[in-house]
């Protein structure tokens, strides 16, 4: 397996060294059930050669589940408890870093175009894999979800119909543009690439649970190196500054929520 991933940085530049070995075994071996491949060396041989489908095995390897508005009350500790102190900044940075599909991303769109301040804020979704990023920046998702993010939306605070804000089409929904049009999506590898702007929240969710405690440390400073002085970050609800080498230069925002502020 160590031997793979490091063919994997040596041809393509991806490190998933830092993942949890457990994880990554587990979407490794799925991926051979899935393309019927007998084992990893028939799997290494076909990724060294075929650029394209190492884009594949990345598309699957990095799938994460998501959803929009995902943990309402956490929404509504934003809506309430957060937004309004973004609100008194002249323009709003907030970064989504792995942001899969982009359903918090929109997410975060509709809660800032319903408080006033969409106007004068920027959007950056990263993720490491493309083939999401692609989908995300489209704005189209499975109308199917769309009850239980309505639910999600009531319970968030929400101050409008859901429906308000997409289009259906049969099975599938396109949400408005005036909310993609604050977005910027691109690739970033939270393992190998650098901070690119400072920000005044930065959302990473259920992405470091993947990650061993090296792995874990390396993207907090980043995000630390990229979170302005009195930022925000929220983590997902397994995830935690505790014992990590930034943890005094957080407090915790509101008891019971994964969001700190950056206090030094």
């Amino acid at each position: 397996m160590q031997i793979f991933l490091g063919d994997l940085i040596d041809r393509y530049g991806y490190d998933f060294t830092g993942y949890s070995e457990a994880s990554i075994r587990r979407r490794i071996e799925r991926f051979l059930a899935m393309e019927r491949i007998q084992d990893i060396q028939v799997l290494r041989s076909l990724v060294l050669t075929d650029a394209g489908y190492f884009s594949h095995l990345v598309e699957e390897m990095t799938v994460n589940v998501t959803e929009m508005l995902r943990d309402p009350v956490f929404y509504k500790v934003l809506r309430e408890e957060i937004i309004p102190v973004l609100a008194t900044y002249p323009f709003i940075r907030i970064w989504h870093a792995g942001c899969s599909t982009g359903e918090e991303v929109y997410s975060m769109a509709i809660l800032l175009k319903e408080e006033g301040i969409l106007q004068k804020s920027r959007l950056y979704a990263t993720d490491i894999n493309p083939g999401v990023i692609e989908k995300a920046r489209n704005g189209i998702f499975p109308a199917g979800p769309m009850k239980k993010y309505s639910e999600n939306y009531i319970q968030s605070g929400g101050k409008n119909d859901f429906s308000s804000y997409y289009t259906a089409n049969y099975n599938l929904v396109k949400f408005d543009e005036q909310l993609t049009e604050k977005m910027i999506f691109a690739t970033h590898n939270l393992v190998v690439d650098s901070s690119f702007n400072e920000f005044q929240l930065i959302l990473c969710r259920n992405t470091l649970i993947y990650f061993d405690k090296n792995l874990q440390s390396r993207v907090l400073e980043l995000f630390d190196r990229s979170l302005e002085l009195l930022g925000f970050l929220a983590l997902g609800t397994k995830e935690t500054l505790r014992f990590s080498s930034i943890e005094s230069k957080f407090r915790m925002t509101v008891p019971g929520q994964k969001i700190w502020r950056k206090v030094k």
